[in-house]
């Protein structure tokens, strides 16, 4: 659906410019909304000696970065340049700083994943929400930018235009902003919108633009997803009783057709176990237990996993994430957020805020819960020193998606895998196309399921357009839009990252600059000499992957002990050949990131004496792998649990790791699965070497 808001959000367009007053501040450049994208802009705009001001309906400047965010998804760091680079440069220097580690010491913090900060990296990609509110303020203070917090666009009539061309935007305190251009960089597009700027909101059908991923995607629903068996009846087995809250009665609808959902939102909650600095887990006011019935169901119908994606920050402190069927997404009950009122908005929020304290009280005290699971999550609560105000818990809601512009060209799932190309790249894209669950539903069994997941990748960075981060020339001439850009949903889920949205705007800004020095529309400008700026200003516009290494296989007769390799493995489920050029013999297997409990692989060796064997277990490390993989060793003194954390380094020549010392007569076994992971579980070989 592509939408174009009523005349009414549009006034006064032939008016002339207003004469200043003692209300109205007039800059070069206007940027609306203080996110990320939108303090980079306005330090950009200052760089090219531009007048600016960069206006925040809130309190807080930063948006997601310091809201939570700082798990920062990247995809290739090789492709963030400019002020982007530079943020994450500033993070790097603000925990050299001793001072800056009061709940841990700086050499016990450990990263993994695509954020490890590699042997002379100059920067790092993983911090305090408090710290890159740190980091922004000093920049602010450093460049003398403007910024104006908590004023907000009166969106119905706040924009006057003079033909296709923005004159001035209007707060709700009657605040009056006039530039020569304008950039919305906010999460929802509001000002695009009031400026009669055309947009979607929503899935297309795949048939749009010629796309596989987007629309109803039932079948590509896997991760994330309840278990088998999960009753949606508010009297199990009772159709007639009602649905239990959060299903939709109209899903899943037609596979690959358009639906106007909006994929979930959710806080990325900064917690800790420290018990110092640990807010425990409170049941809020408004608690419904009924809203969490799904969750305990979905236990007692035998998951297992943990419900979160727990990644640590500095300081014992977490960026927590949504993780498996029913956690802190609250799917399907963001749908009107894009289009409402900021009274409306607010409402939302306290709702989605509600929802995740009650769901973190659930899991940490709820007698249905598993035991295991209410031991872990109630280690944990809010920190006291992040979103003071708020007892922990910050006003920034994660908005993955809300309005997308419809210009002269829409980034879609063909740019991303470069079936299509652009030639006027302003920046890249380079993370996995990924789409949370937007819609909770009943399957053709009479059981809940979630569908909308889509996590797709394997491509290299793809260039992003300067036309999507243009109106339709016709509609306005003034505008950039390197947030809420033109992008198909699918598409949007590979670029919505901050990174990405720094670098865009900065392009954004630089645009903006050329546009007032060449007198003409954002459209008209000049790209070579637009080109020629961003690549001086270390934007990274193209890119080239190194060339692949040789393979790099190690062979079973080079190891000593006795090996059992992947290949003579006993193998059940759902296990792939990897592609890579490492592993031993001919290469490894991985499970797909399934997280299932179905694939399990069963290693036996023959062994020629009886004895006392070291069992070591061989993985290909990598950001993407489970961190407690299970290892269940039978030997001669029974069976024994053990756990191997994939995303780190094998110790033993790179290849192996121990996972203890066993008495065994003539054979010994082995037993790999992907029960509760949290990553792709990797299989290689196994190796008994016998203790002297």
């Amino acid at each position: 659906m592509i939408s174009k808001p009523s005349l009414t959000a549009v006034l006064f367009i032939t008016l002339p410019l207003c004469p200043l007053s003692a209300e109205s501040v007039s800059r070069d450049i206007v940027v609306y909304g203080g996110t990320s994208a939108g303090i980079v802009a306005g330090i950009q705009a200052k760089a090219m000696g531009r007048s600016v001001v960069v206006i925040e309906p809130t309190s807080r400047e930063g948006g997601l970065t310091t809201g939570g965010l700082g798990q920062t998804d990247i995809g290739n760091k090789q492709v963030i340049g400019g002020l982007s680079r530079e943020f994450y440069r500033r993070i790097a220097l603000h925990y050299q700083d001793p001072a800056s580690w009061q709940w841990e010491k700086r050499e016990e913090y450990k990263d993994s994943g695509q954020t490890r900060t590699e042997k002379g990296e100059e920067t790092m990609w993983t911090f305090e929400p408090s710290a890159a509110l740190k980091v922004y303020r000093d920049w602010i203070a450093e460049t003398g930018l403007e910024l104006v917090k908590e004023e907000r666009l009166d969106r119905r009539r706040g924009v006057k235009k003079e033909g296709s061309r923005i004159v001035s935007i209007t707060m709700e305190s009657g605040r009056e902003f006039q530039g020569k251009v304008f950039i919305d960089a906010t999460y929802e597009g509001d000002l695009m919108a009031a400026a009669g700027v055309s947009y979607t909101i929503g899935r297309e059908a795949n048939a749009r633009y010629g796309e596989t991923l987007n629309g109803v995607q039932t079948a590509m629903a896997k991760h994330h997803q309840f278990v088998a068996g999960v009753d949606p009846y508010l009297v199990p087995g009772d159709p007639a009783s009602g649905l239990l809250p959060f299903i939709d009665p109209a899903g899943p609808g037609e596979e690959g057709a358009a639906d106007a959902r909006v994929q979930a939102y959710c806080f990325r909650m900064c917690l800790t176990d420290h018990p110092d600095n640990r807010i425990p887990f409170a049941k809020p006011s408004g608690y419904d237990e009924q809203w969490y019935e799904l969750l305990l169901r979905n236990y007692e119908a035998g998951e297992t996993g943990m419900p979160w994606i727990n990644s640590s920050m500095p300081n014992r402190k977490t960026d927590t994430n949504n993780r498996l069927g029913f956690s802190t997404d609250f799917v399907g009950q963001n749908y009107t957020y894009p289009e409402a009122s900021y009274t409306e908005r607010e409402a939302i929020v306290a709702r989605h805020r509600l929802y995740q304290q009650g769901l973190m009280w659930t899991l940490a005290y709820h007698p249905r819960m598993p035991e295991k699971i209410r031991s872990e999550i109630s280690k944990w609560g809010m920190s006291k020193d992040e979103f003071t105000g708020g007892g922990g818990w910050q006003e920034q809601l994660y908005i993955r998606e809300a309005r997308r512009m419809v210009g002269d060209l829409v980034m879609t799932q063909n740019h991303c895998q470069q079936k299509e190309k652009v030639s006027d790249s302003v920046g890249m894209g380079a993370y996995t196309m990924d789409s949370h669950h937007v819609q909770r539903h009943v399957d053709a069994n009479g059981h809940v399921r979630n569908e909308g997941d889509v996590q797709v990748g394997g491509f290299p960075p793809y260039p992003i357009s300067y036309r999507s981060l243009v109106p339709r020339a016709e509609e306005c001439a003034n505008l950039l839009v390197p947030v809420c850009l033109s992008a198909s949903h699918i598409a949007f889920g590979s670029i919505r990252m901050e990174p990405v949205f720094m670098v865009l705007a900065q392009s954004a800004a630089t645009a903006a600059s050329h546009a007032i020095a060449e007198n003409t529309s954002v459209q008209g400008i000049d790209f070579a000499s637009l080109k020629s700026r961003l690549e001086q200003d270390g934007q990274i516009l193209a890119y080239t992957a190194p060339p692949r290494p040789a393979a790099n296989f190690t062979a079973l007769a080079a190891l000593g002990g006795i090996i059992v390799d992947d290949d003579a493995a006993k193998l059940s489920g759902d296990w792939a050949v990897s592609t890579l050029t490492m592993g031993i013999h001919q290469g490894y297997r991985h499970d797909n990131d399934s997280r299932d409990g179905k694939s399990v692989a069963v290693f036996t060796a023959t062994l020629p004496e009886a004895g006392t064997y070291e069992v070591q277990v061989a993985w290909a490390q990598n950001g993407n792998r489970a961190t407690k993989v299970p290892v269940r060793i039978t030997h001669d003194d029974g069976e024994t649990e053990a756990t191997i954390n994939q995303r780190e380094h094998p110790p033993l020549d790179e290849l192996f790791g121990s996972v203890g010392k066993f008495r065994f007569t003539d054979t010994g076994t082995v037993t790999i699965s992907n029960t509760a992971t949290d990553g792709f579980v990797v299989i290689d070989a196994v190796r008994w070497v016998k203790v002297e």
